[in-house]
């Protein structure tokens, strides 16, 4: 069954805080679009590209960027170097061979976002954040509660060998006591994601049924 499918009968007492979401979020769109429109009307709009990507270079991209040539600053020869895809869930490593410090330079710029460290035995890898799925997750990943209670993201079926991560702990007893049974039953037995969407949707359902926040619940006058 899909997800969205299947959590949609029973957030429907959520929806009033979306539709609040929904409508800042038109404004959010509408205040962004005039600006656009306005910034295309002035002199520099049509500056090239290369301007562009310097101008919107963060404070942390030239961070990044010196703290990488000071590293590379005492490397003399050449060195095996990797790429690290670090997803929300999960991560693939990929080999980029040997390069020279000057490379390596070359590389950063290239993707002033990436993450540059050197392992204990020289080697150089980049790490890219990346704010989606893995191949893999896409595949196999599914939430579930851990022995602890935990809201918790698996490789394939819930169990302690499969844990992925683990999010907050759930009050049962709230969650029990909300939702129909079979909403339960299918947490308990894993709900499979494949994309942000209902990654994001989990997560954003069950964070009600968070300890704290059930306790903050209780507590307000």
């Amino acid at each position: 069954m899909n997800v969205q499918r299947f959590l949609k009968h029973w957030k429907r007492r959520l929806r009033w805080k979306r539709s609040w979401l929904t409508l800042g979020m038109i404004f959010l769109v509408g205040a962004v679009g005039s600006i656009l429109y306005a910034t295309n009307s002035f002199p520099g709009a049509g500056d090239p590209p290369s301007q562009a990507v310097m101008a919107a270079q963060s404070p942390e991209d030239d961070q990044r960027l010196k703290e990488a040539e000071a590293t590379l600053k005492r490397i003399t020869d050449s060195r095996e170097s990797y790429l690290l895809k670090s997803y929300v869930c999960g991560e693939e490593r990929s080999t980029l061979g040997l390069q020279s410090s000057d490379q390596l330079l070359n590389m950063q710029v290239k993707h002033p976002n990436w993450i540059l460290s050197v392992s204990p035995n020289g080697n150089v890898t980049f790490t890219e954040n990346i704010d989606d799925l893995s191949p893999a997750c896409k595949e196999k990943a599914v939430f579930g509660i851990d022995g602890s209670s935990n809201l918790s993201l698996f490789n394939g079926t819930p169990a302690k060998d499969n844990l992925i991560r683990t999010f907050f702990q759930l009050n049962i007893k709230h969650l029990e006591s909300s939702l129909p049974l079979d909403a339960v039953q299918k947490l308990r037995e894993g709900i499979r994601i494949s994309d942000m969407e209902e990654y994001n949707s989990v997560l954003s359902t069950f964070s009600d049924y968070a300890v704290e926040e059930t306790e903050k619940a209780m507590t307000r006058p």
